[in-house]
């Protein structure tokens, strides 16, 4: 029997995907596994018996993912599970910032009362005119999930797209559109279009990569979209150059002191991937996670864990050891099992960073001697039996 609690609400359809050997808890301190969406967990005080955290969605900055790491705890994200909504989100920026759908929105709002609003609406709407996306340049930096959902839906809007990732994976290079310019130097999105999205993991090396640097290699009048994260950018230098009129809008999804207001800045209140089909994908994604990990011992899109999949144990006893990346691990944990008469009949071992993860489907059952002694090798994080 595993328990699970949740620290945020996630959706039941999500939930139902657990069988009856899940029983979800009230109480953190008898929980296996998290599930968590906004919550913040960096002064979370867990317990010894939690396995693993599944955050349904991509960012997990609200989590402490080296200290969870050191406790043996598995931290999951779900990529690519809202990757629609926040596509959607996005063209709709893109067509707000282009057209000013919301100054015209308003202009309505304020006039509610006028019974001559038709009448005047034609006089007052040359005020809110703009421009068609159709044959402009888009710069899209980040080819994940996102980022190649966007670039292709662009394509078919007549966009002229140009993409920049120097990591893109084999999956995202086979399905990006033939129509996209992949480019190699970041430099030339700046310089060429009309319009930049950016669509990358929040990490020292991509914090405030749209600077003034950045911005003064941009063409004048230049949007900028960030449906990503909003540490990615240097909001203050986006806002003196929309004051400026280097920069023509600035459209975010997250909302604080500097963009709120500002003159340029159209700002959503995080609700990108806020959808009922994204919060849906992502809660059956995270407990997808879970359970494969908790009953296989499999690992799959961890965030400070390795990949790791032996699929569905067939032998007597599967053993899972979480345990930090340090040469001669292996053969310890060789030398315990041999000196244990426990045939190894198959294993695999996976490394990430600082961190590594192993599993060993043994022929017999282990003791719990065996156990003691596995968890007191140095560099041993956590060991469980799966069979």
């Amino acid at each position: 029997m595993f328990h699970y609690h949740c620290l945020n609400p996630i959706s039941q359809v999500g939930l139902d995907g657990f069988s009856s050997l899940y029983v979800q808890t009230d109480n953190i301190n008898d929980a296996d596994a998290i599930l968590v969406r906004s919550a913040a967990m960096h002064d979370l005080e867990l317990p010894e018996n939690l396995e693993a955290v599944a955050r349904a969605g991509a960012g997990v900055n609200n989590i402490p993912l080296q200290k969870y790491a050191e406790q043996g705890i598995v931290v999951f994200n779900t990529p690519g599970a809202n990757a629609n909504g926040v596509k959607e989100a996005v063209l709709a920026g893109l067509l707000l910032a282009s057209r000013d759908i919301v100054g015209g929105i308003n202009w309505v709002q304020s006039e509610r009362q006028n019974d001559l609003i038709a009448k005047d609406a034609e006089k007052e709407k040359k005020r809110f005119a703009g421009n068609e996306i159709m044959g402009k340049r888009l710069g899209i930096i980040g080819l994940g999930a996102i980022g190649v959902l966007v670039a292709n839906a662009a394509a078919r809007l007549g966009m002229e797209v140009y993409g920049y990732d120097p990591y893109i994976s084999v999956d995202a290079a086979w399905n990006l559109s033939r129509d996209i310019r992949h480019i190699k130097e970041v430099d030339e999105i700046y310089r060429e279009c009309d319009y930049i999205t950016i669509h990358v993991p929040l990490m020292d090396s991509t914090r405030k990569m749209i600077n003034k640097d950045a911005i003064d290699k941009m063409k004048d009048g230049v949007v900028l979209l960030n449906y990503a994260r909003d540490l990615l950018v240097d909001e203050e230098a986006v806002v003196d150059a929309l004051r400026a009129g280097k920069v023509k809008r600035y459209v975010s999804d997250f909302p604080n002191p500097t963009t709120a207001g500002a003159k340029g800045c159209i700002v959503t209140p995080h609700i990108g991937a806020s959808t009922a089909e994204s919060e849906d994908n992502c809660a059956k994604m995270a407990v997808k996670e879970l359970i494969d990990y908790l009953e296989h011992g499999n690992i799959h899109h961890s965030v400070n864990y390795p990949e790791c999949d032996m699929g569905i144990c067939s032998t007597v006893c599967r053993i899972a050891i979480n345990h930090r990346n340090i040469k001669n691990m292996i053969g310890q944990f060789a030398s315990v099992l041999g000196e244990a008469d426990l045939n190894i009949a198959n294993m695999a071992n996976q490394s990430k960073g600082e961190y590594a993860y192993s599993l060993f489907d043994l022929d017999t059952m282990v003791t719990p001697q065996v156990i003691e002694t596995l968890k007191k090798i140095d560099g041993v994080l956590k060991v469980r039996v799966l069979k």
